[in-house]
């Protein structure tokens, strides 16, 4: 289930993201007339379409994967948190009826209703996501039942799904998904106008989605801030997990990078500023910060992967906010650095730094609520499948998930390289 999940997390942040891209391209065509907006939207339309089409088949395949391989773990949390998946459920039907409606309403509609219909897959898909992670966000902070000799009673299902944790996971996962998929096509269109390509479409193209990954990435770090400070106060072994943290002490030091020695209870080549991880969780220079002395070793997540994928999400996430701060000094003070080539050449570095950042941040919130599945209520050892010859099932997915993967990439290769036959109408974008 983590490398199906690996996989759609890709899909379907593009395909909540993606939408906005392409209703404000079409926005600014419906405002201005100019013909590179209209094929830069029909362009992002097909994008939309086939991202749509995927997560829609990787997310039925998890559906099934949540039944099959966690039966003992959907007997009890099914009916406690089923809310936001039916709800979410509704939203995709929604999202699925508006796309419909967007790609072969061209011509058929009014204007102005069909670029709604393109706003409204925007927001169904955006609150699919939400809806999904407040789920996640359950097994993280369990609310709605009492839990009473092994029983879950007093079930409320709207208390489960607005529970402690969903706002903080929510903000953090949909900016998450702006930051990754912006500088992504921010940094395809940035290497063809380098390569010289219909210049002016990819040029269009590309400062749209700069703009969206620029303040995502700003905001990014504000997001971030609320969630460190609900899982210092819900979760401490994973705040503990997440900074190697393995001493209780007053006025914590911050510890970035360093390798943890579990053994030892200590990192080496770290580098530490004093206090700082106090104040970051509390506001306080001098409050104690539980470590993991504090957590029973059975109870503890793994502290090796949950420290590294932390520092990876949070490194890459400065160095986004860098090229997005970069960006926006070029736009407000210096503008010729928006021709320049080294300005270009550092979003298509940044190319995939969102997503290897989502997928770390992705595996410090599952990875550091370990050993439980529902968080301080069931281990992850009691709720799994102990049917045999689940490995042959992984080989066959793995299979799919590949093949799928290089299918989407293949349909992409020919949307970007072929710009000039398919969407390109403006003979100054031919000659470009």
């Amino acid at each position: 289930m983590a490398f199906s999940l690996g996989f759609h997390i890709v899909f379907s942040c593009i395909g909540m993201v993606m939408p906005f891209f392409m209703c404000t391209a079409h926005y600014i065509w419906l405002k201005r007339k100019k013909t590179v907006y209209l094929d830069v939207t029909r362009a992002w339309s097909k994008g939309v379409a086939i991202f749509f089409a995927t997560g829609a088949v990787s997310g039925t395949v998890l559906s099934f994967e949540l039944g099959l391989l966690w039966p003992k773990f959907m007997e009890h949390a099914g009916p406690i948190f089923g809310m936001p998946f039916s709800l979410e459920g509704t939203a995709f039907f929604i999202e699925a009826i508006a796309l419909g409606f967007y790609l072969y309403g061209w011509n058929r509609f009014n204007p102005w209703f069909h670029w709604f219909t393109g706003v409204i897959v925007g927001i169904s898909g955006l609150l699919s996501g939400i809806l999904v992670v407040a789920a996640n966000a359950w097994m993280n902070s369990p609310a709605g039942f009492d839990f009473i000799n092994g029983q879950y009673l007093n079930i409320d299902p709207v208390k489960a799904m607005f529970n402690a944790a969903w706002f903080s996971q929510a903000l953090h996962m949909c900016v998450a998904a702006f930051v990754s998929t912006g500088f992504a096509v921010a940094g395809v269109h940035a290497l063809m106008i380098l390569r010289g390509k219909n210049v002016q479409f990819h040029h269009k193209a590309f400062k749209i989605a700069a703009v969206f990954a620029a303040v995502a990435a700003c905001l990014q770090p504000i997001s971030g801030d609320i969630s460190a400070k609900d899982v210092a106060k819900r979760q401490p072994a994973k705040l503990a997990a997440m900074e190697a943290h393995f001493h209780t002490d007053k006025g914590a030091p911050l510890i970035i990078g360093g390798i943890p020695d579990v053994k030892n209870d200590t990192v080496n080549y770290a580098l530490r500023i004093p206090k700082a991880l106090s104040f970051m969780t509390t506001g306080d220079f001098n409050a104690e910060v539980k470590g993991l002395d504090s957590i029973p070793e059975k109870d503890r997540p793994p502290v090796a992967v949950t420290h590294y994928a932390f520092q990876v999400m949070v490194g890459l996430g400065m160095v986004m906010l860098g090229i997005g701060l970069v960006y926006f000094i070029a736009v407000l003070k210096k503008r010729n650095w928006l021709d320049s080539k080294w300005l270009l050449k550092l979003f298509v570095i940044a190319t995939p730094m969102g997503f290897i950042a989502l997928e770390a941040g992705w595996t410090v919130t599952e990875v550091g609520r370990q050993p439980w599945i529902i968080y301080g209520v069931m281990r992850t050892a009691d709720a799994v499948t102990p049917m045999p010859g689940i490995a042959y099932s992984f080989y066959l997915f793995t299979g799919v998930y590949i093949s799928l993967a290089l299918i989407v990439s293949l349909l992409l290769f020919r949307q970007i390289t072929m710009v000039d036959q398919l969407y390109d109408s403006s003979t100054d974008n031919k000659t470009s």
